[in-house]
């Protein structure tokens, strides 16, 4: 059974846990199954070997076959090597003489009169090989069935090694086998490398009574598995790829780095799936990991030159000459020191098309290049990265005028990220190249690297070439460049420290335009980081007054913490006050004019706004102000529901919606009921926990996200997802989540409390002036009315409805009005079919599954061509994975005599959706409201599904519902 999952769904995610090593082996079916043959079968061979490279799984594949001998009450002797065994002779064949003689003994009725054990102490104290031979060839000939376990045996001594090399394994009885792991190396392209007990390990796989089993790398597919396994939760494919990278599928340094990143609160989990922060780093593997202690085993030189390689291997055959000028190792002590690293598993070796020549060399576990690169001191570091930097530009044509060694050409390897390697060194190498072409290159990256979502480095490099600036304008430019891809790529705190060092302190003829990017780029990301207090500061002039910023910079500072805030009619007075000072700038203009237009558009005025969208491209506007427009006024049409409107504005800005902002594409895929694809994207977002919208639709995610999950039957997710994403009371507006937080509250029958959140949202954005997104809060208010039986409240809810509809040009509020109208009024069948009818047309003409089915049902309830209708939503539920309302399709469409299509998928989905009910914590009381039936008939579907599925109780199908698995009873041991 998979084990359950973590299935929150907030704001942040919840910290990822490693869950041990386990007993599960990924990707060795094959092998497991080829062991098991040949360990079975009465004439198979007597040793089997076990070999592979470090962490690669040889003690766990071949316990895991003692374990299963063990339960079929095979004896299993295990002898376990270890690093100082080595030093004492003949130590290994004296415990495998021991072992054989002690089982033997066990089941022995009598005392034997030859006691190979007491031999072979007396061979270890005399050093005697051939009295040891004798005792091991001795206990090795009894009959007694057996399989003896030597674990590690690249530790053992080399006489007891030797010995065994001597055995002729065909002579052993057929009950004894010998089962031996060892470590072999190969390299990059899969030939053997050579390791000390290499000689006497080949001797056994070439003997015919042996049969060798080679462990190889795991692929993609059973990493991720193992990654799942370890973290019980489902890895992304950038943490997925990013673990099978860095460790080369090699499943001891899978588990190292998931040790180190969980305990660092790298990976976060959200709804079962796992993901790794934005710029994550490589963390350093501690002393004690094996791959560490494996590289400090081999001293002097090979810890100094593995140090060196690990800034300089991807310069190829040039390395090594770079690093003993570096170094000051002789060519022949570093071509010594690199052999024994490739022998040894450190490094691998990169044919060339010479056999003899290699291209160069790579560290065979990616992790153990930063673990080594990382304890280098910084002086070290730089000293080594000028030298590749040297050699790099050498390499390009142009004279090594700034670095300190006369290095020889050089150019990167394929194997390694040419696209950040040269930057990563000029950064470290810091003073000790050329300071001017230093700025310019790391400069040129980081704009190549824009905006860098990943964070593989542009940051970084900003950071450096503002330390090697001195000319103040030159720096402050470059630190405002810093701050907006610290901001492009998530990290605020950074953006906005950049923003205030340039407007506390600009330098003399900085351009105004440069100012202005600061103050907004200032506002941006105390919105991002939601300091609210900062903003209602800076949404006063007196906190704008003190700073040396032109009147337009301030202007629109001050505009944009106000439009953060929400704080609508306020800002459409500064800005109409101010006009003469934003109307001057067209680029300024252009921006202040998009604040003016959402304003009008949030306070009822819609018409600025709608005229925007169809108004041409301005010819002088730069590529990224245009772009951030056409986002903002995407998502004020994504918020209200506008997917036509929202698609022609791409189509007419030829935007691709896969380059969209995330949020933006989560909104889109959202109305277009690609649900499953809008979670995806939602995880990822929430996890990241940032500011998801520009306003005003900040809580737009995570309101359209528990909507998603209310849909599916997930009522606590939705309504857990809903708490964590509420902020402070000074914060923008929640009357998106008020919404979705009381049809929460509705559908669990709880109508009062949702009574209580829809009339807070109202009261809230009336307070503010705001009607956006109040459409939705009117309509719910008549439903929740209706169902308490309160009609006359309900009848007052269609007025301001109705006042909407005419006044905001919004189909998502036309729609509603006329669902609303028949639900409350319930007019006569002329009436009701009429504005019925014009509520199917215009929710097909808007295009949105979910909506759709919706609008359907509503109109089939009334009996305007119900079959049909019933049918048709019913599908369009099921493509949207709206399994809840798909529930109740199926009970509408019983009760007007209609035949469910499907009927064992029916009932499939019926248990399914039980389950998840169950699953999500609710009492079959909550269940009946949710299900809209009896308790009674509640209790009888558990019983049914309990009988069905051989489940014995609630908490079983929890867990099987967690796993994702089939209800099965199968699925729970």
């Amino acid at each position: 059974m998979t084990a359950p999952r973590d299935t929150g769904l907030v704001f942040g995610g919840t910290s990822a846990r490693f869950h041990g090593t386990g007993e599960c082996l990924f990707g060795r079916e094959s092998e497991s199954d080829e062991i098991d043959d040949r360990l079975h079968d009465p004439a198979g061979p007597r040793l089997v070997l076990v070999l592979g490279e470090r962490g690669v799984g040889r003690s766990a594949f071949t316990h895991a076959a003692a374990g299963r001998l063990r339960a079929e009450g095979v004896a299993v002797l295990p002898v376990a090597c270890v690093p100082d065994d080595v030093e004492r002779p003949l130590l290994l064949a004296l415990r495998l003489v021991k072992a054989l003689e002690e089982h033997r003994l066990v089941g022995a009725r009598r005392r034997p009169t030859h006691r190979p054990t007491a031999a072979a102490l007396s061979a270890v104290k005399e050093g005697d090989s051939a009295a040891m031979a004798e005792a091991l060839a001795a206990a090795l000939a009894q009959p007694t069935p057996a399989v003896v376990v030597v674990d590690d045996a690249q530790h053992a001594d080399a006489e007891s090694l030797a010995l065994l090399g001597g055995v002729d394994f065909e002579r052993v009885p057929p009950g004894v086998r010998l089962l031996i792991t060892a470590i072999r190396h190969t390299g990059a392209d899969g030939t053997y490398r050579p390791s000390r007990p290499a000689p006497a390990v080949e001797r056994w796989a070439r003997d015919r009574a042996a049969h060798t089993i080679v462990l190889p790398r795991l692929g993609p597919e059973d990493v991720t598995a193992l990654v799942a396994r370890r973290l019980r939760a489902v890895p992304d494919a950038g943490l997925a790829g990013r673990v099978h990278r860095l460790t080369r599928g090699i499943p001891g340094a899978v588990d190292a780095l998931l040790v180190e990143w969980s305990g660092r609160d790298a990976i976060r989990v959200a709804d079962g799936h796992a993901f790794l922060g934005a710029g994550t780093p490589v963390p350093v593997l501690p002393d004690s990991d094996r791959y560490v202690l494996a590289l400090r085993s081999l001293g002097e030189p090979c810890w100094t030159s593995a140090a060196a390689l690990s800034v300089l291997w991807p310069l190829g055959r040039a390395a090594a000459a770079l690093l003993a000028a570096s170094t000051g190792l002789s060519a022949a002590a570093v071509g010594d020191s690199i052999r024994r690293l490739v022998d040894e598993g450190i490094l691998d070796e990169l044919s060339g098309q010479d056999a003899t020549s290699p291209r160069g060399w790579t560290f065979r576990v990616p992790l153990m290049a930063d673990a080594v690169r990382e304890r280098l001191g910084p002086l070290e570091r730089g000293r080594l990265s000028a030298a590749a930097v040297g050699a790099l530009w050498a390499g390009g044509g142009t004279p090594d005028t700034g670095t300190p060694y006369g290095t020889p050409a050089a150019a990167i390897l394929g194997e390694a990220d040419a696209e950040t390697y040269l930057p990563d060194r000029i950064a470290e190498a810091g003073i000790l190249v050329d300071p001017e072409r230093a700025v310019a290159e790391l400069t040129a990256a980081a704009r190549a690297l824009y905006p860098d979502l990943d964070r593989r480095g542009a940051l970084r490099w900003y950071l450096a070439a503002v330390r090697l600036i001195e000319d103040p304008l030159a720096r402050d430019l470059t630190v405002l460049r810093c701050g907006q891809a610290a901001h492009g790529c998530g990290d605020y705190p950074t953006a906005r420290e950049a923003a205030e060092s340039i407007m506390s302190n600009p330098a003399e003829g900085l351009d105004p335009v440069f100012l202005y990017e600061a103050a907004t780029l200032l506002v941006a990301s105390a919105a991002a980081e939601k300091d609210w207090s900062a903003l209602s500061r800076m949404g006063t002039a007196s906190w704008w007054d003190g700073l040396p910023l032109p009147a337009v910079a301030a202007l629109a500072g001050r505009v944009q913490a106000l439009w953060q805030l929400e704080k609508w009619q306020e800002a459409l007075t500064l800005l109409s006050q101010t006009e003469p000072v934003w109307h001057a700038a067209p680029g300024n203009r252009a921006v202040l004019e998009l604040f003016s237009e959402v304003g009008e558009f949030v306070l009822g005025r819609p018409h600025r706004f709608t005229r925007a969208l169809t108004t041409p491209d301005l010819p002088d506007l730069s590529r990224s102000k245009m772009f951030a427009i056409v986002i903002a006024q995407l998502d004020m049409l994504l918020g209200t529901g506008d997917l036509r409107r929202a698609t022609a504005l791409l189509a007419a800005r030829g935007q691709a919606p896969e380059l969209l902002p995330a949020c933006s594409q989560f909104l889109l895929k959202h109305l277009e009921g690609r649900w499953d694809e809008a979670l995806a994207l939602a995880r990822r977002l929430l996890v990241d926990g940032g500011v998801l919208n520009v306003v005003p639709g900040h809580h737009l995610v995570p309101a359209r996200t528990a909507a998603v999950l209310l849909a599916r039957g997930r009522i606590t997710s939705a309504g857990r997802l809903i708490s964590s994403a509420r902020g402070q009371a000074d914060g923008p507006l929640e009357h998106v989540l008020d919404h979705i937080d009381a049809e929460v509250c509705r559908t669990v029958g709880d109508l009062g409390r949702a009574e209580e959140i829809l009339r807070r949202g109202l009261s809230a954005a009336d307070a503010r002036g705001s009607v956006y997104g109040t459409d939705e809060l009117w309509a719910s208010l008549a439903e929740v009315h209706m169902e308490a039986g309160h009609t006359s409240r309900a009848v007052a809810c269609l007025e301001p409805l109705e006042r909407l509809a005419k006044g905001m040009d919004s189909g998502r509020t036309r729609l509603l009005y006329l669902l609303t109208y028949v639900r409350v009024l319930r007019p006569g069948p002329a009436d009701a079919r009429e504005h019925l009818l014009e509520a199917v047309e215009l929710a097909r003409e808007r295009g949105q599954m979910f909506e759709t089915a919706v609008t359907l049902t509503a109109a089939a309830r009334a009996n305007a061509g119900s079959a049909t209708l019933l049918h048709e939503a019913y599908e369009l539920f099921g493509e949207t994975g709206a399994t809840l309302w798909r529930f109740h399709a199926r009970a509408a469409m019983r009760e007007t005599g209609l035949v469910v299509p499907g009927r064992k998928q029916a009932t499939a989905e019926n248990e399914h959706l039980l389950a998840t009910l169950l699953a999500e914590g609710l009492t079959n009381r909550r269940i009946a409201n949710v299900l809209r039936l009896s308790e009674d008939a509640v209790a009888n579907r558990l019983s049914r599904l309990f009988a069905r599925t051989g489940i014995r109780s609630r908490t079983e199908v929890v867990t099987a519902v967690l796993a994702g698995g089939p209800l099965t009873a199968n699925d729970q041991g």
